[in-house]
């Protein structure tokens, strides 16, 4: 069984944490890569805050509402 999983959002953490906060509400449990996060546990020094949104194939329509909703953009 494949998981696939589709970019679907990038941008703040404060705006990420709304976002998966609402996925969640709708029972869509979404990945969220932070490379900044990353980084700095890795020693190096990014300083973008930007984070990626990811929900698996499945939930991608669900999801786009949930963004529609919050009137958010990929």
């Amino acid at each position: 069984m494949e998981h696939s999983f589709v970019h679907i959002y990038t941008g703040s953490s404060v705006v990420v944490i709304a976002l998966k906060n609402a996925l969640q509400a709708e029972n869509i449990i979404p990945v969220i890569k932070d490379e900044s996060e990353s980084a700095r546990m890795a020693g190096f020094g990014i300083t973008h805050d930007q984070q990626q949104v990811f929900v698996h194939q499945d939930e991608l329509q669900k999801a786009e509402k949930v963004l529609s909703t919050l009137e958010l953009q990929k």
